[in-house]
């Protein structure tokens, strides 16, 4: 006779082998798609990516470039010329008042007048928009390094405090076990009621620390998902003990800090501007042609002028103009070698405190935190052996939890200095690439 179970395991056997075969694959599609459609974990590298792909930053900076490249051209180019229409000379009074031909002084007149640019004055306006252009690109390389730089601090964000909440998770599954045991000793004779209070109060505190913890987690995901466009997990771990800056070449290359290139082409535009103040100098004529038609009894003519500005008071006004420009020149000047000593001290200061914490996190991992576990170890083998109380065993193992999350902490603020250091310069960046041959032309 078959037991209960054999008839309860073949009718599920005939119930699965009447199910359709096409049920059965729609089923196993909808679970590939279910493993598929859930989000993939993130490497560093795929997150920057996907934060440099949906930056609406980037593609506002590339409109800035068109439009300055635009506007290069049509500042390159000379003024249109003028239509001028009219009437001269037309009776208001006497027999041929309102007429236009019986008097002979009366012409209905027709012309254009041009003005004749110079043509350096022509180039100085338009190499000053395409400077405007090159300087929009160096503001993307900024923006660049900014989105990489932010992205990547808050893909460690996640990255450590994923450790912490493992750190304490595992803690408080062996916090759960020591109540187990504090409750078996005590109904067994060989504890106290003090030892089952204490062990509570330490998943208590456990508990408190894990909300925390995973507050952090979850303001971590969303600033993550805040660049990426996804709340999902990270994957892999971060190299943060090397970086690409060289300190003993510093000085020479944070001269090229996309910043720095946003000042210098700032000095340019500065310059192109004093350049045109100087060609300023020089007047534009203008010529004009004009047709003049007179009543049937009377000759057509024809009328030709120049036009050309007095500069009766150049002093206080061209040179004034040129003083002025100049002045906004050396002004550039200044406020980029103030930015550049500042960016170089305050990168060393972020070399020197990196290379702190990775000390401190080495010191953490191959002694500190051996120790500690060792001490837990050796409290809890005493206490096994009655020659140890119960509290003893919670306070090395709290302070053992303590000690990993404050070793998570310092090598995520570590973790945050390498992505500053890093990412001064964006990945992919190329207005450094252009950087030399508009800042030599308005020299």
């Amino acid at each position: 006779m078959s037991s209960p179970f054999s008839v309860h395991f073949n009718a599920r056997v005939f119930r699965l082998r009447c199910v359709p075969k096409a049920a059965l694959a729609l089923s196993f599609l909808a679970a590939i798609h279910g493993a598929l459609a859930a989000p993939q974990p993130l490497t560093l590298g795929e997150a920057q990516m996907r934060a440099v792909a949906r930056s609406r930053q980037l593609g506002a900076q590339d409109q800035a470039i068109t439009a300055a490249n635009e506007m290069a051209v049509a500042a390159g180019q000379r003024p249109d010329p003028v239509l001028k229409v009219g009437i001269d000379n037309l009776p208001v009074s006497g027999a041929d008042r309102l007429s236009l031909g019986n008097d002979f002084m009366t012409m209905r007149r027709i012309g254009l007048s041009q003005e004749l640019t110079r043509a350096d004055k022509l180039h100085w306006r338009s190499a000053r928009y395409q400077i405007e252009g090159d300087k929009a690109l160096a503001q993307k390389d900024v923006a660049l390094a900014a989105i990489q730089r932010d992205t990547a601090i808050a893909w460690l964000e996640v990255f450590y405090t994923e450790q912490m909440v493992s750190a304490v998770s595992a803690q408080l599954a062996v916090s759960r076990q020591e109540i187990e045991a504090a409750e078996g000793a005590y109904r067994g004779g060989r504890g106290s009621s003090a030892d089952i209070l204490a062990a509570r109060s330490a998943l208590l505190a456990l508990d408190d620390r894990a909300s925390e913890i995973g507050r952090r987690q979850r303001t971590a995901y969303t600033m993550l998902a805040r660049w990426t466009g996804e709340d999902t997990s990270v994957a892999g771990a971060p190299d943060i003990n090397r970086i690409r800056l060289d300190p003993a070449s510093l000085d020479t290359d944070l001269a090229h800090h996309p910043e720095i290139s946003v000042l210098n082409k700032q000095e340019d535009i500065a310059q192109a501007d004093a350049n045109l103040a100087r060609a300023n100098q020089h007047t534009d004529w203008s010529v004009e042609v004009a047709f003049q038609q007179r009543g049937p009894a009377y000759a057509n003519m024809v009328s030709v002028g120049i036009s050309v500005p007095l500069q009766w008071d150049r002093k206080n006004r061209q040179d004034r103009e040129l003083a002025a420009k100049l002045a906004l020149v050396e002004q550039t000047k200044a406020e980029r070698d103030e930015m550049l000593r500042g960016h170089v001290a305050e990168t060393r200061s972020t070399i020197i405190a990196w290379q702190s914490g990775r000390e401190r996190t080495a010191r953490y991992t191959r002694e500190s935190l051996p120790l500690a576990s060792e001490r837990s170890q050796a409290v809890l083998a005493a206490y096994r052996g009655g020659k140890a109380p119960l509290a003893d065993v919670l306070v090395a193992r709290r302070g053992e939890v303590e000690l990993r999350l404050q070793a998570l902490e310092v090598e995520l603020e570590t973790a945050r200095l390498w992505a500053q250091l890093n990412f001064l310069f964006p990945e992919g960046g190329t207005a450094q690439h252009s950087a030399a041959n508009s800042h030599q032309e308005s020299k």
